[in-house]
């Protein structure tokens, strides 16, 4: 396995997601610095603690996230849980690379991308900001209860459904992780079915009323690919090791 560059690791993701096309509630590219050079690399889906630990025990010189560390709107100091996961990572000489909606957003290597070939649906078209609601009309129609036994057995998590639950699904939809908001523009794109990560309290009520089925299928479950497909795909390009830890999360 080669040895490259950290900043090498740090253009190949850049090439491939462009970031500085996005807005983003976050620093997308090198958010902690570790070692100058990368042999190892390791993806997970958040920054967590948990995550870091398992990434210096497998001697990662960079963890590649979705959730990284930085946040808009956060308190700026490195105190508390965010102060020990920095020192995790400058202990390690671990860099930490994040990138969130460029993530989501890219045709092939994306969440949303990545989520439709794990569940085996076919991208008709893409709609909203950045692309980030993907469509699909199925070949036939199918129920609320068949399309969450499907996302149980392939994401390993039983979606709490909600809405028109009787209703057939042949227009679906679908945005990963925190989206449950984009329910509208699903509504007023004539989706029959929505899929999304998390859920409020007011889906359920947009979904009743609008005679939608929505399906939140879990944050942590629907994202899990991306970072693996970006990785993997860097990986190959520069010839370094890599490596996927799951730190699961209910949520």
């Amino acid at each position: 396995m080669a040895v490259v560059p950290s900043a090498a690791l740090e253009a190949a993701f850049a090439q491939i997601l462009e970031p500085g096309s996005f807005e983003d509630y976050c620093p997308n590219g090198l958010q902690v610095e570790g070692k100058p050079q990368v042999h190892r690399l390791v993806s997970a889906v958040s920054a967590s603690a948990a995550a870091i630990r398992r990434a210096a025990a497998l001697r990662a010189d960079a963890l590649l996230v979705h959730h990284g560390l930085f946040w808009r709107g956060d308190d700026q100091r490195l105190t508390g849980l965010r102060f020990r996961r920095v020192r995790l990572l400058i202990e390690h000489g671990i860099s930490l690379f994040a990138y969130h909606l460029p993530l989501d957003a890219h045709p092939e290597l994306g969440n949303n991308a990545c989520l439709a070939r794990v569940m085996g649906w076919r991208v008709d078209a893409r709609a909203g900001r950045y692309g980030l609601l993907s469509i699909s009309e199925l070949e036939r129609s199918v129920s609320a209860r068949s399309l969450a036994t499907s996302l149980r057995q392939r994401l390993g998590r039983s979606p709490l459904v909600v809405g028109a639950r009787e209703r057939p699904i042949r227009r679906l939809m679908w945005c990963t992780g925190a989206a449950q908001d984009e329910i509208e523009e699903a509504i007023a794109l004539g989706a029959d079915a929505f899929v999304s990560g998390e859920i409020s309290e007011r889906t359920t009520h947009l979904a009743r009323e609008a005679g939608i089925v929505y399906f939140a299928a879990g944050h942590h479950a629907t994202e899990r690919y991306g970072v693996q497909a970006l990785g993997e795909a860097v990986a190959a390009q520069l010839g370094v090791w890599h490596g996927f830890v799951d730190d699961d999360n209910p949520a």
